[in-house]
């Protein structure tokens, strides 16, 4: 684990409310893949993109300036659900290294 006291980045905010593990990542993109270094790509999978498969342009890590985002501003009860280390690493992989929020 890498530590660190000062973080500076651009915050992307994400304030919907009950985001869940299963919104992080699916548990279906973790079955079989055991492998860290690959979830990072469907990390906010149904948020991100579209039925179609194409990028959500409504989704605020898709938009500028918080593509580069580094720290999540998030709503209420923000990871909730059941416990998933998987969830925790697409979010690490897909770059983000803060997240502040309110419990």
């Amino acid at each position: 684990m890498n530590s660190f006291t000062t973080l500076t980045s651009i915050a992307a905010p994400l304030m919907q409310a009950n985001i869940n593990t299963d919104v992080i990542i699916r548990i279906e993109r973790m079955v079989g893949n055991d492998y860290r270094g690959t979830l990072g790509q469907w990390c906010f999978a149904a948020l991100r993109t579209l039925a179609d498969g194409s990028e959500n342009p409504e989704f605020v890590l898709n938009r500028a300036p918080y593509r580069a985002a580094e720290i999540l501003v998030v709503g209420p009860n923000f990871g909730c659900g059941s416990s998933r280390e998987a969830a925790v690493w697409s979010l690490q992989e897909l770059g983000i290294k803060a997240i502040v929020g309110s419990g």
